[in-house]
């Protein structure tokens, strides 16, 4: 429709008017502009107000020690009290080694960690990785409850590092071409393990040690620089070890000569700066975490092995005997190293032998 306005000459000006229905949109657009701009402030100030925590760890997502660090992180975020948990996996943030001294120093504040990698700054962890010290994941599951454990945290809080969730995970041996039964089966070759006691144990067997992280054991067996290793049956099937290897000796229900305690760790520093809200729902996140955590911790064994099977891999078994001709070993050896060594050593590992 048009409207014709007529100047003093009568040429007819049309004129376009201005519709009423495009007038409420160009309205209706402001108006949701003016909302969104606010709702972002509101979010942006609220991300602004919100203490966020970094946490590294070596593994990948699909790894049961991830799946751990994100159940505390999920359970933190719903609960809704300003608190955010970043995770950085696969060695993406921190070096797996450093990771106890960053935390220490509060230059990191959470972490999944072998707790053994921490012998170098507190001795008294090698024990967390003892040859044969833990029976079973019931028995690792008690040893975490115990004034053993309560000790080794005292320990640790020196060094300003809290445990937030307990976990044992057990492992096994692989050999790049053979199989590791019996303490004989290491003489004179190249290995790796996860910690100061099984290298003590292992050296006391013949073996050469190279030390690294469980990260790296792929490309050191792959360049010829490792013929076996041990680690946990997670990490093994996590970093794909089944790809070069000829044999596998999984821990089994009954005989575990490798358990090694993997705690979420946190700077205490950084705990005690979180509000009174922030900590019991941190707390409440890291109870769920830890029953998931031993409840998939005692799967993991049995997945790994079947992993290595259908990679093709040997599948070899420790006998009671081969797990005691080890255990007198390590007595002679890393027990003995770690009591000798360690300030206050004798009572910490009588404190662990004491839990039935």
């Amino acid at each position: 429709m048009y409207f014709y306005r007529f100047h003093v000459d009568n040429k007819p000006d049309t004129i376009r008017p201005q519709s009423n229905a495009k007038r409420e949109i160009e309205m209706f657009q402001l108006r949701t502009i003016k909302k969104i701009a606010f709702a972002t402030i509101i979010v942006m100030s609220g991300a602004a107000n919100a203490t966020e925590l970094k946490l590294s760890h070596q593994w990948s997502t699909k790894d049961v020690r991830h799946k751990v660090a994100q159940i505390v992180a999920d359970e933190v975020a719903a609960a809704g009290v300003d608190l955010n948990i970043k995770i950085f996996p696969s060695k993406s943030l921190v070096k797996p080694k450093e990771q106890y001294n960053f935390i220490s120093r509060n230059l990191l504040d959470m972490s999944v960690f072998p707790l053994s990698y921490a012998a170098g700054q507190q001795p008294a962890v090698s024990l967390t990785l003892m040859p044969g010290l833990v029976k079973n994941h019931d028995h690792a599951a008690r040893l975490t409850q115990s004034p053993f454990m309560g000790a080794l945290q005292e320990k640790m809080l020196e060094d300003n590092v809290m445990v937030l969730v307990h976990g044992y995970l057990a492992g096994g041996f692989v050999g790049k071409d053979k199989c590791i039964v019996k303490p004989d089966d290491v003489k004179g070759l190249q290995i790796r393990a996860a910690g100061k006691s099984f290298e003590q144990m292992l050296l006391g067997a013949g073996a050469s040690i190279t030390s690294m992280s469980s990260a790296d054991i792929y490309s050191a067996m792959q360049t010829g620089v490792l013929n076996a290793a041990n680690t946990s049956s997670s990490s093994f099937v996590s970093y794909r070890i089944y790809e070069q290897v000829k044999c596998y000796t999984p821990a089994s229900e009954n005989i575990a000569l490798w358990f090694l305690y993997q705690p979420i760790i946190m700077s205490k520093d950084k705990f005690d700066g979180l509000n009174s809200q922030q900590q019991t729902a941190l707390l409440a996140a890291a109870k769920k975490a830890e029953a998931f955590y031993l409840k998939e911790a005692k799967t993991q064994d049995a997945k790994s092995t079947e992993v290595f099977r259908q990679a093709g891999v040997e599948i070899a078994e420790m006998t009671q005997a081969d797990f005691n001709a080890w255990r007198d070993i390590a007595v002679e050896t890393s027990y003995k190293e770690f009591v000798n060594s360690v300030p206050g050593g004798q009572e910490l590992l009588d404190m662990a032998l004491s839990v039935k």
